[in-house]
This record gives C-alpha cells, sequence and structure tokens, in this order.
C-alpha cells in the first residue's frame, strides 16, 4: 500500500531525494527487476520503509513488486517464526530455562544454522553482485 500511496502522490519527490543516492541501482533494475529487488529486500541494510518506495524510482509494476518483496522476505520470516516457535516449545516442556538448555533444543539450533547459512549466502551474493 505504501508503495502504491508513495508512486501515486510522492513519485517527484521521491525521485528528487533518492535519486542521486541510488542511481547505481537504476541500471541493475532496468535489466531485471524482480531478481534485483529480491535479492536487495533479502540482503536488507536499508530501513523497511525506504525499501517500499525505492521501486518508484525505477518504475516498477506492483505486480513485480508484489512478487519480489513476498520471495525476498520469506527466508528472514520463516527464520523468526521457527525461532519464536521453538523458544515457545521449550517453555512448554516446563524444563529449567538455561542458555545450554535453548540452544540444545533442534527447534532452536536448526533455525539458528539457517539464519548463519543465509547470512553468509547473503555476504558472498553482495561481494559478487554490489561490489564499489
Amino acid at each position: 500500500l505504501l508503495y502504491m500511496l508513495a508512486g501515486f502522490f510522492l513519485r517527484d519527490v521521491i525521485k528528487k531525494k533518492l535519486a542521486p543516492k541510488f542511481s547505481k541501482l537504476k541500471e541493475f533494475f532496468i535489466k531485471n527487476d524482480i531478481l534485483y529487488f529480491m535479492i536487495f529486500r533479502f540482503l536488507g541494510g536499508i530501513p523497511f520503509a525506504i525499501q517500499n518506495v525505492l521501486p518508484v524510482l525505477f518504475d516498477m509494476s506492483v505486480k513485480n513488486y508484489f512478487i519480489a518483496t513476498f520471495v525476498g522476505c520469506m527466508p528472514s520470516m520463516f527464520i523468526s517464526v521457527a525461532l519464536g516457535s521453538g523458544i515457545e516449545e521449550v517453555i512448554d516442556q516446563n524444563e529449567e530455562l538455561s542458555f545450554l538448555t535453548v540452544l540444545s533444543s533442534p527447534e532452536i539450533y536448526i533455525p539458528i544454522i539457517a539464519f548463519i547459512s543465509i547470512l553468509f549466502i547473503a555476504f558472498v551474493v553482495r561481494k559478487l553482485y554490489f561490489k564499489q
């Protein structure tokens, strides 16, 4: 909704304020906007509100924006939900809560390993595709 409202009402202001800062990304987005915005969502590093209005600079369609946001945000959301579920599982077992007990639970250490793997992949992708 923010993307559509920003595109409709604030397109000129956004282009004036953000275009100089994100001019290098324009050539990437021209090639394949879904792929690059999905990677952009996955890697993060920019506040989410700015990420929501940034595609206005690149005239990205709403359909492509929705697909890229859905797929790009899915891994981090999955990890967050899995960690919360794992902590709830440990609490429901009424065991004595300690740091070691929580970390030794497979509901916790599997999402943590997955999260570290995703961070490593994001780091590699950032180094390969977004060289400065």
